[in-house]
C-alpha cells in the first residue's frame, strides 16, 4: 500500500519538524540565487529568521513573471556544471520559464512520482503506456522515470498517432496509461470507430489523468467508458512536474507531498490564507530541491484543502481537484466564470457527448456566449421536441451554475474540432 511508509504516514508533528529543517536549508540555498538575494535585500528580510513555515509570510510570493524576467540564470542556485537537465514551460510565445535539475533533484523527483504511482495501485507487473509529450514538457519524462523506478514495463509512445496508440494498447495489453482527459474521450471514439470496445477489448485498469483540469463528471464518464479507475494528479513544471500531488486508491482528494513542498492556499486578491474548505490559489515552496529553489510560488491553480483524514492512512494534507486557474477565468456581463463550471453541467447529462466549446462574441456592444454541445447520435432521429427540451434543460442548468443564460447549440458528434493534445475550450472573439 505504501512506497515509503515511514514518510507517507509520518506523524504531523514530525512532518512539521522535517519541513522546518528542509526549509532552513532551502533559504540558505536560495541566497545563492541572484533573484532571492535581491528580494531579501529589497524587503529587509533576515533569512536567518525564517525558521518554520509560519515565518514565510514575510517573503513576497514569487510569480511566473519573476521567472520570465529572471531568464535564464537568476534562479539558479548551483554552478551550471552541476546541472544535468532543464525543463521549460509549454508556452509558445514570449520568454519561457526554465527550471534546472541536478542529479539529486532528478532522483528525488523520480522517487516522488514512484510514490504517487504506487499509491494508485501501480506495481512491477503493470505495463505502462505513457501517452504524454516528451521533451521540455515535464509530464512525459516525469511519469516515465517514476514508472521505471517501480519496475513497470514502460512504453514511451508519447502523444498523438491514435492508431498506433490503439495498436500498442491491444498488442502489449497495457494496464496503466497516462493521458490527457479530453484525449481519453477522443481516443474512446476512435477505438469504437475501429469496431472495438474501450472496456471489453483492452486490459486498462489504471488511468492517470493530467495536463489539464477536468471535472468530477468528466472523470466518471471516462471510468464508465474504459471500465478502469481514473486517478487525478497535480503537477506543474515550475515545481518539478507530475507528482506534486496525487490521489490514492480511495480517490478522495490529492495527497500533496509535504516532505517536498510547503503548501499555502491563499486568496488570489488579498494573498491572505483562505478558511479551510474555501477555494484559493495554491502557493508552493520547494524544500527538497537544489538547482532551482522557489519560495512561495504562485501557481495560478485554484483548489481547497480537505480536512478529514484519508482512509489510506497517509498524513500529508490533501487538496481538492483543481477548480480552475486564475488566468482561465473569463468575465461575461460582469460575472466571473470558469470553464469547468460549464463542463460540470454538460458532463452530468447522459445525452451529452464528449466534446463542447464556449464561444464569446460582442454584438452591438453587448457580450454574447454560445455553448456548442455535441450530443449522442441517436438523438438526431428527427424528434425536434425532444431536442428542444434537452436544450432548454441544459440552458436552465447552466444558468443555475453560472448565473447567466448562454445560447446552447446542440450539434452532432464529431462536428467540433478535436485534438490529440489539449483542447481549446474557450474561444474569445470579443475585441479588447
Amino acid at each position: 500500500m505504501y512506497w515509503e511508509k515511514q514518510l507517507e504516514t509520518i506523524p504531523r508533528e514530525e512532518l512539521s519538524l522535517l519541513q522546518a529543517e528542509r526549509l532552513q536549508k532551502t533559504i540558505i540555498n536560495a541566497q545563492k540565487t541572484s533573484f532571492y538575494r535581491r528580494l531579501f535585500a529589497r524587503n529587509n528580510i533576515d533569512p536567518e529568521k525564517i525558521k518554520s513555515p509560519e515565518d514565510l509570510k514575510v517573503i513576497p510570493p514569487t510569480t511566473k513573471a519573476d521567472l520570465r524576467e529572471g531568464f535564464p540564470f537568476d534562479f539558479l542556485a548551483v554552478p551550471l556544471e552541476e546541472v544535468i537537465r532543464l525543463h521549460s514551460s509549454s508556452g509558445t510565445t514570449g520568454t519561457p520559464t526554465v527550471i534546472y535539475y541536478t542529479a539529486s533533484d532528478l532522483d528525488r523527483w523520480t522517487n516522488q512520482v514512484a510514490r504517487s504511482l504506487y499509491a494508485v495501485g501501480m506495481r512491477k507487473n503493470d505495463v505502462f503506456q505513457n501517452m504524454m509529450s516528451y521533451g521540455l514538457f515535464t509530464g512525459g519524462l516525469g511519469m516515465h522515470y517514476g514508472a521505471e523506478r517501480l519496475g513497470a514495463l514502460t512504453i514511451p509512445i508519447g502523444a498523438g498517432n491514435s492508431k498506433r496508440q490503439i495498436w500498442f494498447l491491444k498488442f502489449f495489453k497495457s494496464t496503466a496509461i497516462h493521458i490527457i482527459p479530453s484525449y481519453a474521450l477522443l481516443l474512446a471514439q476512435l477505438i469504437k470507430a475501429e469496431g472495438l470496445d474501450p472496456h471489453q477489448d483492452f486490459n486498462i485498469r489504471i488511468m492517470l489523468l493530467g495536463a489539464e483540469p477536468h471535472s468530477e463528471e468528466t472523470r466518471l464518464r471516462i471510468e464508465e467508458i474504459y471500465g478502469a479507475k481514473a486517478y487525478n494528479s497535480y503537477g506543474l513544471s515550475e515545481v518539478n512536474g507530475p507528482g506534486v500531488a496525487f490521489e490514492c486508491v480511495f480517490q478522495e482528494g490529492m495527497h500533496l507531498w509535504e516532505d517536498y513542498y510547503i503548501l499555502e492556499i491563499l486568496n488570489p486578491q488579498t494573498l491572505s490564507p483562505t478558511p479551510l474548505g474555501e477555494v484559493g490559489e495554491i502557493v508552493l515552496t520547494t524544500i527538497y530541491r537544489d538547482a532551482t529553489p522557489l519560495i512561495r510560488y504562485r501557481t495560478g491553480d485554484l483548489a481547497f484543502l480537505l480536512e478529514e483524514p484519508c482512509p489510506c492512512g497517509r498524513t500529508h494534507q490533501r487538496i481538492s481537484r483543481i477548480q480552475g486557474r486564475t488566468d482561465d477565468m473569463f468575465i461575461f456581463r460582469g460575472v466571473n466564470i470558469f470553464p469547468m463550471q460549464i463542463e460540470k453541467v454538460l458532463m452530468s447529462n447522459p445525452e451529452v457527448g464528449n466534446n463542447y466549446r464556449i464561444i464569446l462574441e460582442r454584438e452591438d456592444y453587448r457580450d454574447k456566449m454560445m455553448v456548442e454541445v455535441e450530443i449522442k447520435p441517436e438523438l438526431f432521429s428527427g424528434d425536434l421536441q425532444k431536442l428542444a427540451r434537452l436544450k432548454e434543460r441544459i440552458q436552465s442548468e447552466l444558468h443555475s451554475e453560472i448565473l447567466v443564460t448562454p445560447e446552447v447549440v446542440l450539434v452532432e458528434p464529431g462536428s467540433i474540432p478535436t485534438s490529440e493534445g489539449k483542447i481549446q475550450r474557450v474561444i474569445d472573439r470579443r475585441p479588447l
